[in-house]
């Protein structure tokens, strides 16, 4: 795979964890206003690109395993860089929204 196609993949990789983080950020703000079915909507559309993150990463991974070249890209490192921070980030949006959904039942228990 010549360095221009890497770079391709590497651009859809970053395109989709950006679209990622931005709908687990906004997840986390509806948390806090207690709007937890528009939290659902952007873990659900974050979750979504997460795995067209996933499936841009396996198909490099795939040319690699088959014995096909793979130019070296620092936009690949970078891709890869922001994937990983944002599965970290999506588990802590997730951990933090449930501490949101807790805090709520208990104001709203009282």
């Amino acid at each position: 795979m010549d360095k221009e196609a890497v770079q391709m993949m590497s651009f859809q990789l970053v395109a989709h964890v950006g679209e990622a983080t931005a709908h687990f950020t906004e997840a986390i703000k509806f948390a806090r206003e207690g709007d937890f079915e528009a939290v659902d909507r952007e873990i659900k559309a974050g979750d979504a690109e997460i795995i067209e993150a996933h499936n841009s990463q396996t198909d490099l991974l795939r040319c690699e395993v088959t014995g096909e070249e793979i130019e070296f890209s620092l936009l690949l490192v970078h891709a890869q860089d922001h994937l990983m921070t944002t599965i970290v980030f999506e588990r802590v949006a997730k951990e933090l929204i449930e501490v949101y959904r807790e805090l709520r039942e208990v104001r709203d228990a009282k």
